[in-house]
């Protein structure tokens, strides 16, 4: 089925222990995938770095472990991506441990775009919201918006995107198959219709202790410059910035109030020499694109009008309506919608999860 080489590099990719580094050193030394699989066990062992467990496992490995994962890519109308293709993102070839092979689901060709990536706090603030949503709508109009699918700012700005008509990447520290917040599957949806997931996981494997962290090279890997919205001190939106930094990318952050704990992070980029990021012309200048005099107005003087996600349920467009002008208490709201109180919980529960509404103490809600 398929490609022998991509069948065989998948195979490879799958086996435990065998991250990029070392299939890139299997690949340089054997000089194909299926040379590799076919390998000696004496061959494989005497090779710095792979150890004999490792070398037992590659010649367990077989190409039919490639055939099902590809099978399983055909059938959603996804693809494995390797260096060689020519669709492989050409930002990624240079930055350190470039995935060897990359999973893509939806429009590919948008990973040969100018891209900018967006990042920030997963509690983020009533500021931090109107800020992701002003610039991200902005940028996707002339580039591509690449986040973290987390959820908070990294799913206002993939929502942000692609509300503005424009496209967004998602990187994932999960395989395809599993949604990760469960309450971002809608956003997954429109992402796969409407955008690109990507993710170094083969389908089906769940996240676990260190994906995200190396998630976060990609984001940045893939964009010409990193824009930070919202970040605590030790976040991962500042990891992500600080490997922008390291493979050469622009590092800019949105300035925000010194008693905020959610601006800490992008305060001291700033400080650290980041450049602050008060308009969408300011983002553009990085990508070298031209800028207009709506590019470089000072934007966040000028919060972007709210604008309903389109995927809302018919309680949860009502809630957001209803909580367009002022915060309101859960029992004004049960009273207002004549709903069950259960139901309006669980309604208002998922608007948060997704970062649109915020609870306050006294279970008073208002939108983020």
């Amino acid at each position: 089925m398929g490609d022998p080489e991509v069948v065989a590099t998948v195979a490879l990719a799958l086996v435990p222990g065998i991250g990029s580094q070392r299939l890139r050193l299997l690949l340089g030394t054997f000089g194909s995938a299926q040379a590799v699989l076919q390998a000696p066990h004496a061959r494989l062992v005497a090779l710095h770095g792979i150890s004999t467990a490792a070398a037992t496992a590659i010649r367990a490995a077989s190409p039919r472990d490639g055939e099902r994962v590809l099978a399983q890519l055909e059938g959603i109308g996804a693809r494995a991506i390797l260096p060689a293709d020519a669709e492989y993102p050409a930002q990624l070839v240079d930055i350190h441990d470039p995935p060897t092979v990359l999973y893509a689901w939806g429009d590919v060709a948008l990973l040969g775009r100018p891209a900018v990536a967006i990042v920030g706090s997963r509690n983020h603030t009533a500021y931090g919201a109107d800020a992701v949503r002003l610039l991200a709508g902005a940028v996707a109009r002339r580039a591509v918006v690449v986040s973290g699918m987390a959820r908070g700012i990294d799913a206002l700005a993939h929502t942000a995107a692609l509300d503005a008509g424009g496209a967004s990447i998602g990187v994932l520290g999960n395989g395809f198959g599993v949604i990760y917040p469960a309450a971002n599957a809608r956003l997954y949806e429109r992402m796969v219709r409407h955008g690109c997931l990507v993710t170094e996981h083969p389908p089906g494997e769940r996240p676990h202790a260190g994906s995200f962290s190396r998630r976060n090279r990609l984001i940045s890997g893939l964009a010409r410059a990193v824009l930070v919205v919202e970040a605590a001190a030790q976040s991962g939106a500042i990891v992500t910035a600080d490997k922008g930094l390291e493979q050469g990318r622009a590092i800019l952050a949105v300035p925000g109030p010194i008693t905020s704990p959610t601006s800490v992070g992008c305060n001291k980029l700033i400080q650290q020499g980041a450049k602050p990021a008060l308009c969408a012309g300011d983002i553009f200048e990085e990508l070298g694109l031209p800028t207009s005099l709506g590019d470089t107005a000072v934007a966040l003087a000028t919060p972007a009008p709210r604008v309903p996600p389109p995927d809302l349920s018919g309680l949860q467009l009502t809630l957001w309506n209803r909580l367009t002008d002022k915060p309101q208490h859960v029992d004004a709201l049960v009273a207002a919608v004549r709903t069950g109180a259960a139901d309006v919980l669980g309604a208002l529960t998922e608007l948060e999860l997704r970062g649109l509404v915020r609870q306050t103490p006294g279970m008073v809600f208002g939108l983020s």
